[in-house]
C-alpha cells in the first residue's frame, strides 16, 4: 500500500485566466485515451468546463477534478479557476493537491493570477512548475515569458526544456536534463528527434545552467562539478528532485496545449519529479487543546479527511470532495464531522471524472474521493474517526464588490433566500446579508462576473429569477449646532386628554457616538416613569432623520425639565412629546448627511502606484501611505463608499489586472454640501415618485 501511495500524484493546475489550464487538461485527458475527442474550450465540448455557465462564458468557474494513469501512475488533476471572479475557488483547492502547475501564456505572460496562484502555492509549501503555454501563437516567445514570471514572482526558474521552432513553426520540445528531443506531427503524434543542429548551442548553454543550479544544491556534487568532473545523468535527477520539493526554483517546461504539443514529456515530469502524499509529509492539525499535531499520511492510522470543495444539486443533494489525510476508506461506513460534533455515514464512496462520478471501493491517504447527502458537512471542516484533530479551513478571497437583489417574480423572496444559502455552501467566496439601514439585501462577491453567474445558477438550478442592483449607500444624518427645545403634546377631546411637556437639549458627539440620552431632571417635574417614553420618542423620530429620511446619529439628548398632567398625561403622550422635540430641534440644529467611509488597501506592483493614488484623490479619498508586501507595494487610503461601488473593474483596467485590494468599513464622515444636496434630492424625489 506504501507504494501505492507512492505512486500518487495530485496536481492542481492554476494561473490566470485564458493560459489554458483546462485545455491542457484536456489534451493530457485525451492522451490518455479516458475522451473520445479533443474538445475545445470554444467549443463549450471540453471534459472540465461542463456547466452551463462555463459553456457560456468560455471559462472555468469551478474546480474541476479528473484521475488518470500514465505509467502505473495515478495522477488527479484539479482545473482551477483563473479568473478573480472565481479565484476563490482555485485558493480552496490548491491545498489539496501535492504539487501546482502554473500556466503561463506564452504571448501575453503572467498576470496578478499568476502571481495569486503562486503565493497560494508557497502558503501551504506545494513544489510547483511552469508550464509555458500557447507557443503557436503569433508572437509568444518562451524567454520573454519566463523573464516575466521571474521577474512577477520574484522566484529562480530554472529552463528544464527548450521549444523546437517557433510560432507557428513550434513542432516539439528538447529535455535540457536528457538531452532528448520530441517533435509532433499535426495530429499530436510524438515522435524522437536528434536535437536539430540550430539549437545546439543553446542547449549547451541552457544544460551548463541547468547543471550548476542543481548542483549548488548539494555539495558533493558542487565540489566535484567545481573540479571539473561530469555528474551522471541520475546524480543529477536525484538532486534536481530535491530542488523540486525543497522549492528552491521554479522548473519551466514548454508546450502547446491544443495541439498537445509537450503533454507526454509533462506527465512523464510529474511522476519522476512531482511529490507524492508521502513526500508532502505530515499535515499539520490542531487537537482537542488547540494544540499543533502532525497528522502523518499512514494508510494503518485512523482515518482524516480535509473537506475542500462542495457541489450542490437541488436534485441530487450535496457531493462533498475531499482529501484523505490518513487512515483509509471503504465504500460505506461513518464518520465523525469534527467542525460539528456530528456523525455522518455514507453509502458510496466516488472519485469524481469531470461531470461524471464513478464508484469506488478504497481511498487511501493522497486519494481525493467525494461521498453524496452528509447532513451537515460543508467546505472547510475535517471528517475523521477521531476528535482529537481539526485542519484548518481555507478562508476564500474577500468579497469586493456588492449588490442589492431582489425577486424578479413578487413572493418569490424566500425562494432567492434559500436558493443562495445553497449556492452559498458551494462557492464560500460570496457573502449574503441583510442592510437594515437601507432595507435591501447584499449579496457580494469578487466582481460583477461573480454576482452575475451566481444569479445564473440560481435560476438554472433552483428556477428563481434575481434582480441585481447597485446598493443604496447607507448615508446618515446629524447635527452640528447644540441647542435646547420644548416638546410639548396636548390634546383635549372630551373625557381624559392627552398631556406630555419635556424641554431637552440636544448637542453633537463626536464620531462614532451614536446616540446617548441623559436625564437631568430635578424636582420630579416629569414622573421617572415617563422618562424613557421620551427617550423612545426621540430614538424613533431620529431614526426617521430630517433631510433625507436618513437615521441621525451622534448625538445627546439631555432632558432636563419639563410637567406633567396626573390625570392626561401618559407614556404615550410623553413619547409623542419626545418626537416633538426632536423635530423642533434638528432644522435647527444644523443637520448635516453623513457619508460611510471605507479603508482601502490596493496591492500593486510599483509601476502602478502613482495611478492609484491619482485615482483616490479624483475619488475623494485621503492617502494614508504605503507599505512593501514582498515585490509589491500596498496602497492604504480613506475613500468614500459611493465612490467604491464599481471600483473592482476600474482596477483592474488600471493595472492590467495585476492589482488586488480588499476594504472595510473605517468611519462616518460629513458630506460636502453640493454632494449632499443631489444625494437629498434624488432620495426625496425617490420618496415622492413611490
Amino acid at each position: 500500500m506504501t507504494d501505492q501511495i507512492k505512486s500518487i500524484r495530485n496536481v492542481a493546475l492554476a494561473g490566470h485566466g485564458g493560459s489554458g489550464k483546462t485545455s491542457l487538461a484536456e489534451a493530457i485527458l485525451f492522451n490518455a485515451g479516458l475522451l473520445e475527442r479533443h474538445g475545445k474550450t470554444e467549443e463549450g465540448n471540453t471534459a472540465m468546463d461542463f456547466q452551463p455557465e462555463e459553456i457560456k462564458k468560455q471559462q472555468s468557474i469551478n474546480t474541476s477534478f479528473f484521475n488518470l494513469k500514465h505509467n502505473k501512475f495515478s495522477i488527479t488533476l484539479l482545473d482551477t479557476p483563473g479568473d478573480q471572479n472565481f479565484f476563490s475557488a482555485a485558493k480552496t483547492c490548491i491545498p489539496a493537491a501535492d504539487c501546482v502547475g502554473i500556466l503561463i501564456d506564452g504571448v501575453s505572460g503572467p498576470s496578478a493570477m499568476t502571481e495569486a496562484a503562486a503565493v497560494s502555492a508557497e502558503e501551504y509549501n506545494l513544489p510547483t512548475f511552469l508550464f509555458i503555454n500557447k507557443l503557436d501563437r503569433e508572437r509568444a516567445d518562451f524567454h520573454t515569458a519566463v523573464d516575466a514570471t521571474a521577474t512577477a514572482l520574484d522566484k529562480k526558474i530554472l529552463i528544464t526544456q527548450l521549444p523546437i521552432g517557433k510560432e507557428a513553426d513550434f513542432t516539439g520540445i528538447v529535455d535540457i536534463l536528457t538531452g532528448q528531443a520530441f517533435k509532433y506531427d499535426e495530429k499530436g503524434k510524438i515522435e524522437k528527434i536528434d536535437i536539430p543542429s540550430d539549437m545546439e548551442d543553446d542547449i549547451a548553454m541552457a544544460k551548463e545552467e541547468f547543471i550548476e543550479n542543481v548542483a549548488e544544491l548539494d555539495d558533493d556534487l558542487l565540489e566535484r562539478y567545481l573540479e571539473g568532473e561530469e555528474l551522471t545523468e541520475e546524480e543529477l535527477k536525484k538532486a534536481f528532485r530535491k530542488g523540486v520539493l525543497e522549492l528552491a526554483f521554479y522548473p519551466a517546461l514548454c508546450g502547446a496545449a491544443t495541439k498537445a504539443i509537450g503533454v507526454e514529456p509533462l506527465l512523464d515530469f510529474i511522476n519522476d519529479y512531482m511529490p507524492s502524499p508521502i513526500d508532502r509529509g505530515a499535515w499539520i492539525a490542531t487537537d482537542s487543546n488547540d494544540k499543533e499535531v502532525e497528522v502523518v499520511p499512514d494508510p494503518e492510522g485512523d482515518f482524516s479527511g480535509f473537506v475542500f470543495n462542495t457541489i450542490v444539486d437541488p436534485y441530487a443533494g450535496r457531493l462533498s470532495i475531499f482529501r484523505v489525510v490518513s487512515g483509509k476508506l471503504g465504500k460505506d461506513g461513518n464518520f465523525l464531522n469534527v467542525n460539528k460534533d456530528s456523525k455522518e455515514r455514507f453509502s458510496q464512496l466516488l472519485e469524481i471524472a469531470g461531470k461524471k462520478q464513478i464508484n469506488i471501493s478504497e481511498a487511501v491517504p493522497g486519494s481525493i474521493v467525494a461521498v453524496a447527502k452528509l447532513k451537515s458537512t460543508l467546505t472547510g471542516d475535517t471528517i475523521s474517526t477521531s476528535e482529537d484533530i481539526k485542519f484548518a479551513s481555507v478562508k476564500p478571497l474577500p468579497a469586493v464588490i456588492s449588490f442589492a437583489i431582489s425577486p424578479k417574480t413578487k413572493g418569490d423572496e424566500d425562494k432567492i433566500h434559500e436558493a443562495l444559502r445553497k449556492i452559498l455552501e458551494e462557492d464560500p467566496g460570496l457573502q449574503l446579508k441583510r442592510e437594515e439601514e437601507t432595507n435591501q439585501t447584499l449579496l457580494s462577491g469578487a466582481g460583477l462576473v461573480h454576482i452575475e453567474t451566481t444569479c445564473d445558477k440560481v435560476k438554472r438550478k433552483f428556477n428563481v429569477e434575481v434582480a441585481i442592483a447597485t446598493p443604496k449607500v447607507p448615508y446618515k444624518e446629524t447635527i452640528k449646532k447644540k441647542i435646547r427645545v420644548q416638546g410639548k403634546h396636548k390634546k383635549q377631546s372630551g373625557g381624559h386628554g392627552q398631556f406630555g411637556d419635556c424641554w431637552i437639549n440636544f448637542e453633537p458627539l463626536p464620531r462614532g457616538k451614536g446616540f446617548e440620552f441623559v436625564t437631568k431632571v430635578v424636582g420630579g417635574s416629569i414622573p421617572k416613569n415617563y422618562i424613557p417614553a421620551v427617550e423612545t420618542g426621540v430614538k424613533e423620530s431620529s431614526a426617521r432623520g430630517f433631510l433625507a429620511g436618513y437615521p441621525c446619529t451622534d448625538f445627546r439628548a439631555t432632558v432636563d425639565d419639563g410637567s406633567y398632567h396626573s390625570v392626561d398625561s401618559s407614556e404615550m403622550a410623553f413619547k409623542l412629546a419626545g418626537s416633538l422635540a426632536f423635530k423642533n430641534a434638528i432644522e435647527q440644529a444644523k443637520p448635516v448627511l453623513l457619508e460611510p467611509v471605507m479603508k482601502v488597501s490596493v496591492v500593486v506592483p510599483d509601476e502602478y502606484t502613482g495611478d492609484i493614488m491619482g485615482d483616490f484623490n479624483s475619488r475623494r479619498g485621503k492617502v494614508l501611505g504605503m507599505d512593501s508586501e514582498g515585490t509589491k507595494q500596498v496602497v492604504n487610503a480613506l475613500v468614500p463608499m459611493a465612490e467604491m461601488l464599481r471600483y473592482a473593474p476600474d482596477l483592474n483596467s488600471m493595472t492590467a489586472a495585476r492589482g488586488t485590494f480588499s476594504m472595510e468599513f473605517e468611519t462616518y464622515e460629513e458630506m460636502p454640501h453640493d454632494l449632499a444636496q443631489k444625494v437629498i434630492e434624488k432620495t426625496n424625489a425617490e420618496k415622492a415618485d413611490n
